[in-house]
């Protein structure tokens, strides 16, 4: 049975601790902003990420890596000029 909620919170409740996430788009192309702003504001950590690239700036995914959000990364483009979140960590 699919339930449909125009919420985007609602779309990530469910994600907890330990959770892998796979996340579409190409840097800041296609990255769903929305949606990982509301996986923060769940709290959920020790996340596994599974995107294309580890992101740039201090927005979406970077910004989970940032807050200490993601445990593992598993992507095949990992760094650029701007992915300074990703080589901290």
């Amino acid at each position: 049975m699919l339930i449909v909620n125009d919420s985007v919170g609602a779309a990530v409740a469910a994600i907890k601790d330990g959770a892998t996430v796979m996340i579409g788009g190409f840097g800041d192309a296609g990255q769903p902003f929305e949606l990982i702003d509301a996986l923060l504001e769940t709290g959920a950590t020790d996340l596994t990420i599974v995107n294309n690239n580890a992101c740039q700036d201090d927005q979406g995914l970077a910004l989970l890596i940032k807050e200490g959000k993601v445990r593992k990364m598993i992507c095949s483009f990992p760094r650029q000029s701007d992915s300074w979140n990703f080589d901290a960590k």
